[in-house]
């Protein structure tokens, strides 16, 4: 097959490209249409999701651009430790539906600065939070999502990296929770079956699991292999998930640290928070 000038990919892969962007942009503003009557519908799309939607969308709003690109990045120079943050927020996401979700539904509340007004009561308090949830927001996440995202334009189009962050900007602001929610499961059921697809590929032409774990600390990045620096280099436990005090990604970080980074991101942030 012969590439479109200017890009790695041919015809038929920018048709598939600009089909379900448009897919995804169309339908999108279809339903932020439907939701943008009153405070709820727009924050909560009116109460009319069901449990599958929104289950889909906390996956999407988790799994995005950020893990192809950069947790598979970690997991290539690390090893497999970096699973123990997707692994451990199972048992998280329990506590959210037990613990937290009851509370925010009995209150009858949007958002966490609603409730956090509406429990000590004062509104400095409130645009305090909301302002430390925006700044978290954007340099933890959506700066990051963002990046990835542009770079995935990048590579794969050929755009200008600035111009691909503020079309994707530029598409997000279209959109309500309800369109969100909706383009999340469309675009969940793309991801898990990609893939799934790029999974059986990678172990078919690698040679199964044994092979993997033999060749991964040889599958070292170009710029490593030329140049003395060691970053990148696969450590010696990087085929477990319990690691020592001295090694990256402890056991001890991961089950207290991590704990308590979860329930910030799980159970009060306001991105999985407008899904619950």
């Amino acid at each position: 097959m012969v590439a479109i000038i200017g890009t790695a990919l041919h015809w038929s892969d920018i048709l598939v490209l600009l089909l379900y962007f448009l897919l995804i942009v169309g339908f999108g503003i279809w339903s932020s249409c439907k939701n943008r009557g009153s405070v709820g519908g727009y924050f909560l799309a009116g109460r009319t999701m069901n449990f599958i939607l929104v289950g889909t969308s906390l996956f999407a709003s988790n799994i995005g651009s950020g893990h192809f690109i950069g947790l598979s990045g970690s997991g290539a120079s690390s090893g497999i430790a970096v699973a123990d943050f997707e692994i451990g927020a199972v048992h998280w996401l329990m506590v959210l539906g037990w613990l937290f979700v009851p509370v925010y539904m009995k209150a009858e509340v949007f958002t966490m600065p609603q409730y956090i007004k509406m429990r000590y009561g004062g509104e400095r308090i409130r645009v305090y939070l909301t302002c430390l949830a925006l700044m978290l927001s954007i340099f933890t996440k959506i700066s990051v999502d963002l990046y990835s995202g542009a770079i995935f334009l990048q590579q794969a189009l050929n755009w200008n990296l600035y111009a691909s962050v503020i079309a994707l900007i530029l598409l997000a602001a279209f959109f309500t929770v309800g369109a969100v929610i909706w383009t999340d499961f469309i675009q969940t059921v793309i991801m898990v079956v990609s893939a799934f697809i790029l999974m059986i590929i990678s172990f078919v032409r690698v040679g199964g699991m044994q092979q993997i774990r033999n060749l991964f600390p040889y599958a070292l990045a170009y710029t490593t292999l030329h140049n003395t620096t060691e970053c990148g280099v696969p450590n010696e436990y990087y085929f477990s998930l319990i690691r020592p005090f001295d090694a990256d990604l402890p056991w001890f970080g991961i089950l207290f640290g991590h704990g308590v980074m979860c329930i910030w991101y799980w159970c009060s942030d306001q991105v999985n928070r407008k899904r619950e």
